[in-house]
């Protein structure tokens, strides 16, 4: 049997390391389900990354929970879901509190929470529910918290870290924004390509399909106008 402790420092790590990749993510969600028979310890681990790390680290905790979610689902191990029913406002707080600190991140917990609903891991009533919520911390600029710091700020420090503003708002140092804006647009780059994938020609007939529009009278006396225009054509032949 693998010593919790061990497995707990390894899953931590991992949690630390992760990145704007579906891999990272997948790789640590299929750590977890290894070890499911330590789920309550790992998913804690969860929790306390979420309050430790910065907020760059907390969007990708966020988007691995929905990796996690839908792994455990399609493997029947619904204890990491229902853990995660359980605290989800908690992990909301920590991802986009609402002191502002991470007003950068509302976006990414929207998307989160609609995935999860999407594939039936939240109700609705609680999304509507955090989205309320949402909406009070979605007040400021959109990056308000990559705002770069001043060198005055840093002066004294070696250490890369963010700096708390006079208004409250936690801002990132020139590393931490140039690391966001390069996972914002990787996840845009494999959101855009899951937009366009599609899996099969049965797949890809349903959704042409679904996007066309209903025929209507106009579509007739089209047709019967590229008809006669036809006749015409053969006819001067």
């Amino acid at each position: 049997m693998a010593d919790p402790f061990e497995v707990r420092m390894r899953f931590t790590a991992q949690l630390q390391h992760l990145n704007a990749s579906a891999t990272s993510s997948q790789k640590a969600a299929h750590y977890a389900l290894k070890y499911r028979d330590m789920d309550e310890d790992l998913h804690s681990c969860i929790l306390e990354q979420l309050e430790r790390n910065s907020m760059n680290n907390r969007a990708n905790i966020m988007y691995f929970i929905e990796h996690l979610c839908d792994m455990a689902q399609r493997e029947n191990h619904l204890n990491f879901v229902r853990m995660v029913q359980k605290d989800i406002f908690q992990v909301v707080d920590a991802v986009a509190p609402s002191d502002g600190a991470g007003a950068a991140n509302v976006k990414v917990v929207r998307r989160v929470l609609q995935g999860l609903q999407q594939k039936s891991i939240l109700e609705p009533d609680t999304v509507t529910e955090i989205e309320a919520c949402l909406k009070e911390r979605d007040t400021l600029p959109e990056h308000s918290a990559l705002s770069p710091i001043d060198a005055n700020e840093q002066r004294g420090s070696n250490v890369a870290q963010p700096v708390l503003k006079t208004n409250g708002i936690m801002r990132l140092d020139k590393r931490q924004i140039e690391q966001r804006i390069e996972e914002d647009r990787e996840r845009h780059k494999r959101l855009k390509e899951s937009i366009w994938g599609v899996g099969s020609e049965d797949e890809e007939f349903e959704k042409l399909w679904d996007e066309a529009s209903d025929i209507g009278e106009d579509d007739f006396l089209q047709a019967e106008e590229d008809a006669m225009e036809r006749r015409q054509a053969v006819e001067v032949d």
